[in-house]
């Protein structure tokens, strides 16, 4: 036995010296590639042909082969992979893949000034039409639809609140670089309100009426009787107070940690039909503006479909120039990335070629009026071009129950619309999915700019958009700079005023047809969220089917009888008047109602996908570090005081990370904060 090992260690002794010669040679054959070194190549082919018959009569012991062999064939096979490059015995060689740039800039990191510039006003862009929008419905709703002062005052609340929301989420809440803009959810709701005598319009026989009872002289109206002043501002008292109240829930919910607690009983079952009867209400929305010129509509809707999504796997070219390339043409989809706003120029072009052809009415009864580019021109020239949007400026809050209970459906689906986006944004960014507290914080957040929303008058809380977050992953610019500059952007377009009123000059029609777009979009993600629910399950397809009947079915009967409900107090009667014309109420409820009293299991309800999620955060603990950009260290405030996370208040406030440590994802160090 101890001969057979002896031949054995001679064996690889001389077969480790063949093996240097062969690294030597051959790392030297890349520099001189001759034909005798190639002859000496060959030599070590022949000796091995003649240690063939020497290696087959040495009888090796088992548990020698298994390691010895493995290490010969693993540098066998390095050194082909590194060209024939000489490592000593013992060396550990490791090959790495050349990494692909997930990312131009990471979430921590600052572009040059220009570029940032550059990048936060491509983000602002993408969302000035949906901000627009949200605030023309609100003047809609509150009967301010030619009342100029009042739709630019509010256009300049909304835009304040969009850019002290965004700067406040990327700098102090989730702390990822999201939008933060007007709420559609918030807003569609009201046209269900709307329906209710209460809270209707006033007719021009109403408004003649009631002229012709004032000390105003209505023969200089000339038949053109506006909504007095005062009617509008009580309609914006009552919404500014239930707003402020419904933000007030939406910030303790985020602070106590009440978020989990109210995810227990709403899930996919209750989302889809809530979020559905808001879409299906949108029509009534993209209809509104739709009907001022359907030809311009159809243009614009068909212009971005086709550059987001016909066009969507080509590039355009660009011309660019540098010191290194010098003059180049650079590829980049930026039809794609741009779609929406390029819709939006094509539409207003056609529709001032319209209005100088005179194809478009001129009457300001007729709806075709609205879709003219020069019947707002005058709000450029009288907006003031500084003005700050104030908290009070439409008078005193006041409180309305029914708009409260709507405006708290409308909180609760943009939680659960928030706390998607913030997951979304987190893979989009390359980051690990935010902890419990900094979903906390950034609901607390939401609830805080809801308030400051609701005392400036804008008459709407903001939410995440998810559009921005998509063109994070288009442009690979995941830097939260470049959203604070954003957010500085939306705050100068809300104090200069003429840059505000320049958007309220765009035509209703090119609205309308942006807005097809927008809301069908809005209907499909909402339907995406059917995947997590076991649609084979009879009990989830009646209970989704039940609801967004009744949902329907409910309050088309509360609107054809509006004095039905008869419970003898009229504050009652008016209170489930208002709740039950409310679709999103009624099939939410019935919704939520359903799927936690009849039995099914997580799987079928689509809880088992949340409660994954769950543990998301032990799982990032244990991530490779090529999984992400960034760690854990990116949701924390580093700037502020240990002793303030650590204290006794922190233990209540849900909204830090306390003691324990947060590993990052990236570079490994341990950070107690």
């Amino acid at each position: 036995m101890s001969r057979t090992q002896d031949q054995a260690t001679a064996h690889y002794e001389r077969k480790k010296t063949k093996n240097q010669r062969k690294r030597s040679f051959i790392g030297s054959s890349r520099e001189d590639n001759s034909s005798e070194e190639k002859h000496q190549l060959k030599s070590f082919d022949d000796n091995e042909d003649e240690n063939e018959e020497e290696r087959r009569d040495i009888q090796l012991p088992s548990r020698h082969k298994t390691a010895e062999d493995d290490k010969e064939r693993t540098a066998a096979v390095r050194l082909q992979q590194t060209g024939g490059a000489v490592f000593k015995q013992d060396e550990k060689i490791e090959i790495e893949a050349e990494k692909t740039q997930r990312l131009i800039y990471r979430i921590t990191e600052a572009p040059p000034p220009h570029l940032t510039l550059f990048f936060a006003l491509q983000q602002s862009l993408l969302a000035v039409s949906t901000s627009l929008t949200v605030s023309l419905l609100v003047s809609e709703f509150i009967c301010a639809r030619d009342n100029n002062d009042v739709k630019t005052r509010v256009t300049s609340a909304t835009f304040l609140m969009a850019g002290l929301s965004t700067f406040t989420m990327s700098t102090f809440g989730v702390r990822l670089p999201i939008f933060q803009g007007p709420a559609v959810t918030y807003a569609v709701p009201l046209f269900a309100l709307a329906n209710l005598p209460e809270w209707q319009c006033p007719s021009q026989k109403d408004l003649e009426l009631y002229y012709r009872n004032s000390s105003t002289n209505f023969t200089d109206l000339d038949g053109d009787y506006p909504v007095p002043q005062e009617w509008i501002d009580h309609k914006i008292q009552l919404l500014s107070g239930s707003l402020m109240a419904a933000g007030a829930f939406h910030f303790l919910a985020g602070i106590t940690g009440m978020v989990g607690f109210i995810m227990r009983f709403v899930g996919p079952i209750t989302i889809v039909p809530s979020i559905t009867l808001i879409g299906l209400l949108v029509y009534k929305v993209a209809l509104r503006f739709a009907q001022t010129q359907w030809g311009v509509a159809a243009l614009t809707s068909m212009s971005a479909i086709v550059f987001a999504f016909y066009f969507s796997r080509r590039s355009t070219p660009i011309p660019a120039w540098n010191r290194r390339r010098g003059f180049h043409i650079m590829w980049y989809p930026l039809h794609q990335v741009f779609a929406i706003l390029i819709a939006i120029i094509i539409g207003w072009c056609v529709s001032a070629i319209l209005t100088y052809s005179d194809v478009l009415s001129t009457d300001k009864n007729n709806v075709e009026s609205y879709c003219r580019t020069d019947t707002r021109v005058n709000l450029i020239t009288e907006a003031k071009w500084i003005s700050f949007p104030y908290p009070g400026q439409f008078g005193m809050p006041s409180f309305h129950i029914g708009v409260f209970v709507s405006f708290i459906i409308a909180t609760i689906l943009s939680i659960l619309d928030s706390l998607g986006d913030y997951s979304a944004c987190a893979r989009a960014c390359y980051v690990p999915q935010p902890p419990a507290y900094a979903f906390n914080r950034g609901i607390a957040v939401e609830g805080l700019m809801t308030v400051l929303s609701g005392a400036t008058g804008a008459c709407h809380a903001t939410v995440s958009f998810g559009g921005n977050i998509g063109a994070i992953g288009l442009t690979k610019v995941a830097s939260r700079r470049v959203f604070q500059v954003v957010g500085v952007m939306y705050i100068v377009f809300a104090v200069i005023n003429k840059l505000g009123a320049v958007f309220l000059t765009i035509p209703h029609c090119v609205l309308g047809g942006i807005q097809i777009i927008t809301s069908g979009i809005f209907i499909g993600v909402v339907l995406s969220n059917l995947q997590y629910v076991d649609l084979r399950s009879t009990r989830n397809t009646a209970i989704i089917g039940i609801s967004l009947l009744v949902g329907l079915m409910l309050p088309y009967w509360v609107e054809k009888n509006p004095t039905a409900i008869k419970t003898g107090n009229s504050d009652a009667d008016r209170l489930i008047g208002i709740m039950l014309t409310n679709p999103v109420f009624v099939g939410g409820c019935l919704a939520c109602f359903f799927d936690n009293t009849i039995p099914g299991t997580l799987e079928q309800r689509g809880l088992a996908k949340k409660k994954e999620g769950a543990t998301s955060e032990k799982k990032a603990a244990g991530a490779a570090e090529s999984e992400f950009e960034n760690g854990l260290e990116v949701y924390t405030m580093p700037w502020l005081p240990a002793y303030i996370q650590e204290s006794s208040l922190a233990k209540y406030l849900r909204i830090f990370p306390g003691k324990e440590p947060v590993q990052s994802m990236a570079h490994g160090p341990v950070m107690t904060m």
